[in-house]
């Protein structure tokens, strides 16, 4: 069941919980999922950049919705 994003908060935890359904061969016995943060890890850094590259659009995404 998917829901609209208004935060980027919501936003990581919408990836976080997605990559984990769509892969549960990647979660480890203990819960943890290397995998899982890696991806994550590098869709922030390029979110991060996409924000230092174009500092509007982000903005523009989320404005009026925290």
């Amino acid at each position: 069941m998917s829901h609209e994003i208004h935060t980027y908060t919501e936003l990581r935890q919408q990836i976080h919980d997605d990559l984990r359904i769509q892969h549960p061969e990647w979660i480890q016995p203990n819960g943890e999922c290397p995998i899982c943060d890696s991806y994550e890890a590098r869709l922030m850094e390029e979110l991060d950049s996409l924000g230092e590259r174009h500092p509007m659009k982000l903005s523009q995404i989320f404005s009026n919705r925290d």
